[in-house]
């Protein structure tokens, strides 16, 4: 019944079932998703996606805006690859801490390019809509199967990401809930992505990938190509073939109650491995309050890290030789939040992590784990070479959900980001017009505004 639950709810599902904060959450996200692709497009993966698609004659006409370029457009499938890649990039994008999926790269990637190849028009409460429907598809599938699927290796947020955009894509086409079913089933059959890549373009690929899968799944099932209606929660389906246990029907039992998953999306202050940022916070804390005691960081011999498990399974890399490598090394963490005081994209570049000093730095952390640290929380102790110690508890880290980014945080997240590929003044027309996007009568119209 899991499928066929998931679909019932996503075609019943209204505006009017949106609240208040439903919609302020789904606005947010989307936003900084933009934010984190236009930005992302300054990267060399969304490049090469985008080079390799044209280059090899793939694709119609063109449909469809690449976000980080100025007014270049491509058939949906590879706008959506190469949007989903370019919002995952810089591991910039949003994170819902429950499961640690980045939820709205896929969904929205996919949906941003149907609604401009589609006609009619797609108002902002219907973009909304569908959008909400994914993003709540996708996280309530990865809590059914939360930790063991991760735990097992897989990149969840593409492989429930894929699920999400056809369920968004659905919504969008109106689908009854037979072929939503068979959405679903066609998504969950292209499941993609393991941690092995993280650290590569690869991890950005996941997103891509999953975009076009979920896409093409709705669309084959608009015209009535048949997939499994129980793809989910058959023997031999989602559910049991991904992760070793599964709690689907009372997951989906709650898709529209209480506290919406979408309420519980965060969004990230540092391009980086999330659970990295409780490290970085309370770094670049001790390097102020370093050089408020006229101290010198370059006299520091020791960085001790107390931290949860859970930190040096996904950001261990203690060499790392590249920007993207750096994204997953904690000790890459401390050091550039000591020595610069800041974690952007700019200190996650191949030459800040090949960088002597911060090298030099690098090999002074040592970390140590403990169960009793949460996710986002950390202890760091530096100690100087007069053999004196400061330290710092770091009890929720800056974007969590009991320390979240303010509007203007992200504001000024969307405008640094974005502006470094198309410029401040466009940066700044871009950030009203997705800040706008419910009120929009033609989402397919969004990118002609800036």
């Amino acid at each position: 019944m899991a499928t066929f639950t998931l679909a019932s709810w996503a075609t019943n599902l209204t505006y009017a079932n949106l609240t208040a904060p439903v919609v302020d959450a789904a606005v947010k996200s989307l936003y900084n998703w933009a934010g984190c692709a236009i930005g992302g497009m300054a990267q060399a993966a969304p490049q090469i996606a985008l080079s390799t698609s044209t280059g090899a004659g793939f694709g119609g006409p063109s449909t469809s805006s690449i976000l980080g370029l100025n007014g270049t457009s491509a058939d949906a499938q590879i706008a959506a690859l190469v949007n989903g890649v370019a919002s995952h990039v810089d591991d910039y994008d949003d994170t819902h801490l429950a499961v640690t999926i980045h939820p709205t790269g896929v969904v929205a990637s996919a949906l941003l390019a149907m609604a401009e190849a589609r006609s009619p028009p797609v108002s902002g409460p219907e973009f909304l809509t569908a959008f909400v429907a994914g993003v709540e598809a996708e996280l309530k599938l990865g809590l059914s199967v939360y930790p063991e699927h991760y735990d097992a290796g897989w990149h969840i947020t593409s492989t429930t990401g894929s699920v999400g955009a056809a369920v968004a894509v659905g919504k969008l086409l109106g689908l009854d809930t037979a072929r939503m079913q068979h959405a679903i089933g066609m998504a969950s059959t292209q499941v993609v992505g393991m941690q092995a890549f993280f650290g590569s373009d690869t991890k950005a690929f996941h997103i891509g990938r999953a975009t076009q899968g979920g896409m093409l799944a709705a669309l084959l099932a608009r015209n009535g190509y048949t997939s499994s209606l129980t793809a989910l929660e058959d023997k031999y389906g989602w559910l049991h073939v991904v992760s070793t246990r599964e709690n689907a029907t009372s997951t989906f039992a709650q898709l529209g109650k209480g506290v919406w998953e979408i309420e519980r999306n965060t969004f990230k202050p540092y391009p980086c491995g999330i659970v990295m940022h409780p490290i970085i916070d309370g770094c670049i804390q001790l390097r102020n309050e370093t050089l408020g005691q006229g101290k010198d960081v370059e006299s520091i011999e020791k960085i001790d890290l107390r931290v949860n498990p859970e930190v040096l399974i996904l950001t261990g890399q203690t060499d790392p030789q590249t920007g993207l490598q750096g994204k997953f090394s904690i000790y890459h963490a401390a050091a550039v939040g000591l020595l610069y005081g800041a974690a952007t994209p700019a200190q996650f570049t191949n030459q800040v992590v090949l960088n002597e000093t911060v090298v030099s730095m690098r090999k002074l952390v040592n970390v140590t784990t403990d169960d009793s640290v949460a996710e986002d929380q950390a202890y760091v102790t530096i100690t100087f070479g007069d053999g004196s110690t400061m330290e710092k508890f770091v009890e929720h880290a800056i974007g969590s959900l009991a320390n979240p980014l303010t509007v203007d945080d992200l504001k000024t997240k969307f405008i640094d980001q974005a502006s470094r590929q198309i410029g401040g003044a466009r940066a700044a027309k871009a950030y009203d017009a997705f800040t706008s996007i419910g009120n929009v009568t033609d989402v397919g119209k969004l990118s002609t505004l800036f």
